[in-house]
């Protein structure tokens, strides 16, 4: 056994590196996609996902983002680099991102996942990578600041670097099954707002791709082709569960029963074109639609 990791890894030292800056759920699913083409470095900052990396394919390295010191091993590591983390929980800068950049390398290539919340309330309208950038809270402030970031970085540095922003992020052990047992109620259809989405192996599958093919300087939706309105999703999800749909309620009574954060979520109402992903990275979704994606997860509970 210690000789045929010996052997793996001799044969990935010729490999191009990659660098993973957050390497969570989405992270370890895009590890089967990329190990066996770069020799691939993980960033934690917990000294006990190390053993998970190594299993996984990675070289773990224990860094903090929130400590620029602990990020000076990074320093010109990769030129290929993966940026899954998102900002601290307070301010309106996001403070990890202007870390992260001082210590990479002139000329990589980025790919970074941000969120389709930068657009804040769209009224239900269908947009594209078009539509200018209005967040309307900090969570989604601070990601703007984060991709701008990253383009004044990626000017400088003469970098390629690309965007990718996604919506609400599903998989079999991301869905709202807590909140439907609690009988957390949604908005009645006249206040219901659309949500959008994404399932973590076919987010995993989109930064890939962009890492291979996206242009410079661009912005990618990573988004399936489902257009639900959020009280949809939950009674949906409910449905391929065996769980109790969840009471409706108007907006004005919701703001009593959800905390600031989930009304904020419940308050923005958008439906996202993916067309780009389709046409310029070759997309194609393994789960193309939530009902779809459902059914098959419900056979596996």
């Amino acid at each position: 056994m210690k000789n045929t990791i010996k052997l793996k890894t001799a044969q990935k030292i010729g490999l191009p590196r990659l660098l993973i800056v957050g390497c969570g759920d989405v992270g370890m699913r895009l590890l089967p996609l990329v190990r066996d083409r770069f020799r691939v470095f993980a960033v934690t900052s917990n000294p006990e996902r190390r053993a998970e990396l190594r299993a996984a394919g990675a070289i773990p390295i224990v860094a903090d983002l929130d400590r620029p010191a602990s990020l000076q091993r990074l320093a010109r590591l990769a030129p290929n680099v993966i940026h899954l983390a998102p900002p601290q929980g307070d301010g309106s800068l996001d403070r990890r991102t202007r870390n992260l950049t001082a210590i990479l390398p002139d000329g990589a290539r980025l790919v970074y996942v941000s969120t389709t919340g930068v657009y804040g309330d769209c009224q239900g309208a269908l947009i594209d990578e078009t539509r200018p950038v209005a967040p309307h809270n900090a969570r989604a402030r601070r990601r703007v600041d984060a991709e701008r970031v990253l383009r004044d970085w990626a000017r400088r540095a003469h970098a390629r670097l690309a965007i990718v922003r996604a919506p609400g992020i599903y998989a079999r052990e991301r869905l709202p099954l807590a909140r439907l047992q609690q009988g957390t109620p949604a908005l009645i259809a006249q206040d219901d707002v659309y949500t959008n989405h994404i399932h973590a192996d076919d987010l995993a599958g989109i930064v890939a791709l962009a890492l291979f093919r996206a242009l410079p300087g661009r912005v990618y939706h990573a988004v399936d082709d489902t257009h639900m309105l959020m009280g949809d999703y939950f009674d949906s999800v409910a449905d391929a569960f065996g769980l109790t749909r969840p009471p409706r309620v108007a907006r004005a009574e919701l703001a009593a029963e959800v905390s600031p954060i989930k009304l904020s979520f419940m308050s923005e109402s958008r439906r996202i074109s993916n067309g780009r992903i389709k046409s310029e990275l070759g997309v194609r979704l393994r789960y193309p639609e939530v009902l779809g994606a459902l059914a098959r997860m419900a056979l596996l509970k």
